[in-house]
């Protein structure tokens, strides 16, 4: 097990901090997929939180360092269970402290800065990521996609996320990235649960779409897709009980549809006719939520609502009222923020997105908790705070020490990989101010805030967490089960690219 940890450690290693190499991976399609930022191994051991944002290396460092050290003690008959304790009580003082070091970030100018600094000085991308985030809000949606070649742009458009994805993954059309995309879509939209195909079939007849389905209705949508190709997705409607109504209502106005099976109406979906689907420029559906742009409802119907949210905003006095009104007004008015990223070729498209997406959730990680100080000085100065832990037993104790050598680990791999004396500079950190650190693109000891080089609380906080809790999993594991691998089937049709376009649907 160990052996397996050190392979993926050592693979990742090399991508970490500023003079980090990049990694070729080979795919089952395609070119072979160049990357710095460690996102293959995203789902290191499934415990890899999304909450993590682009800080999988961070994660990878971290969780080896632990579980070899751990390993090791366990092997000299230390009790693995101790160890785990003495662990998570190291990281939770270390959280803690991370929380006393935070800065806020207040203002676009931080926040562009911070952008820049995490698409690798690109000030273009920075400009543009502040600019999404100051057009939609903190908690808008922003996402990036292919644009035209050599140049980078921002697109406010029209639309709402819808926080549930696909209901079965053989609906997807671009198999690469395991989503559905469709133009100029159908929606239908519905609030019972629907079971037998009959329902179904006038609407498939419309749009192509589907809404909350089980059953026989999936199995043959599902059929449909495979064998006709026909254009249709199925998502669950999001929600429960009024929660569920009023988003599907919003979706109706934003959309300009209706809502069949909602009380005190008498729409029947045999029923149904073609102006009682919503209508969006586009629709893309993930495993985990769907995002329904360009909607086509009624512009005046649509500003009658966000009147009547504002108003319902000057009124209320409920904290969770307003944070849910605050999201509703955000989905009808603030829009979408696309950015579009333009290159020569496929293959550094793909390489770029893949950077601005990681600086995209950095700076919005940035944004929500504020900033440390970079480079991981941030965790080399936390040691001081497990000075005051007492651990019950030895064997926490063990926990907490390794916990102090692995907040040692990240500074030391990037010095190392810069080049210059490992033990040194990392003693010379711990001693300085807390605003002094070592700059390895200009090998000398700089102030870390002047300089900007500051990492997302956030990202830091996460991936401490991470790595701890799959590390603990290891140490105290006993046995692993594992499938034997088989010879791989010609897998026919699955899911086709290029089938995105013409009339496609969503349901819910």
């Amino acid at each position: 097990m160990l052996q397996g940890i050190e392979l993926l450690a050592d693979a990742v290693a090399v991508t970490m901090g500023p003079k980090g190499r990049t990694v070729i991976i080979e795919q089952s399609w395609g070119s072979p997929k160049v990357t710095k930022d460690a996102k293959f191994v995203q789902d290191v051991a499934n415990s890899t939180n999304k909450e993590a944002v682009d800080g999988t290396t961070t994660v990878t460092a971290l969780a080896h360092s632990i579980a070899k050290e751990g390993l090791e003690k366990i092997s000299k008959g230390a009790n693995p269970v101790e160890i785990r304790r003495g662990v998570m009580l190291a990281v939770d003082a270390i959280i803690a402290e991370l929380k006393n070091q935070s800065k806020p970030v207040t203002t676009p100018e931080e926040t562009a800065r911070i952008a820049t600094v995490s698409a690798n000085g690109d000030r273009e991308i920075g400009n543009i990521i502040s600019d999404a985030v100051k057009k939609v809000g903190r908690k808008g949606i922003i996402t990036v996609k292919n644009g035209k070649p050599l140049n980078d742009e921002l697109e406010i458009i029209a639309g709402m996320k819808v926080d549930q994805g696909y209901i079965s993954p053989y609906l997807t059309n671009i198999s690469k990235d395991q989503k559905c995309e469709f133009q100029d879509a159908y929606l239908l939209l519905s609030e019972k649960k629907i079971s037998s195909v009959q329902s179904i079939v006038p609407a498939l007849e419309i749009a192509n779409a589907h809404c909350k389905v089980n059953g026989e209705a999936l199995s043959t949508l599902v059929l449909n897709r495979l064998t006709v190709s026909l254009q249709v997705v199925a998502v669950k409607a999001p929600g429960f009980g009024d929660n569920r109504n009023n988003q599907l209502k919003d979706m109706a106005i934003a959309t300009g549809g209706a809502v069949f099976g909602e009380e005190g109406l008498t729409l029947n979906l045999e029923d149904v006719q073609p102006h009682d689907l919503g209508k969006v420029g586009e629709v893309i559906v993930t495993k985990d939520d769907a995002m329904l742009l360009k909607g086509k409802g009624d512009k005046a119907q649509i500003e009658k609502c966000v009147q009547k949210i504002i108003a319902q905003l000057d009124v209320t006095t409920s904290e969770y009222e307003k944070e849910n009104l605050n999201e509703l007004l955000a989905k009808l008015s603030d829009g979408v923020a696309v950015l579009k990223v333009g290159e020569t070729s496929d293959a550094e498209v793909n390489e770029k997105k893949d950077g601005v997406t990681d600086a995209l959730h950095a700076t919005r990680a940035a944004v929500e908790e504020g900033i440390v100080l970079g480079g991981d000085c941030a965790l080399l100065w936390c040691n001081s705070a497990l000075d005051s832990l007492t651990p019950a037993n030895e064997d926490q104790n063990i926990g907490i020490e390794i916990i102090k050598r692995t907040l040692k680990i990240l500074a030391m791999t990037i010095a190392k990989k810069a080049g210059v004396e490992v033990s040194l500079i990392v003693e010379k950190i711990m001693q300085s101010s807390s605003e002094v650190g070592y700059d390895v693109m200009v090998g000398d000891f700089v102030n870390m805030l002047q300089k900007r080089i500051t990492d997302p609380t956030k990202l830091v906080r996460t991936a401490l967490l991470d790595a701890s809790g799959v590390a603990s999993l290891l140490i105290t594991a006993e046995v692993v089960v594992t499938e034997i691998p088989k010879e791989e089937k010609d897998p026919g049709m699955g899911a086709m690219d290029g089938m995105g376009g013409g009339m496609g649907g969503g349901m819910f």
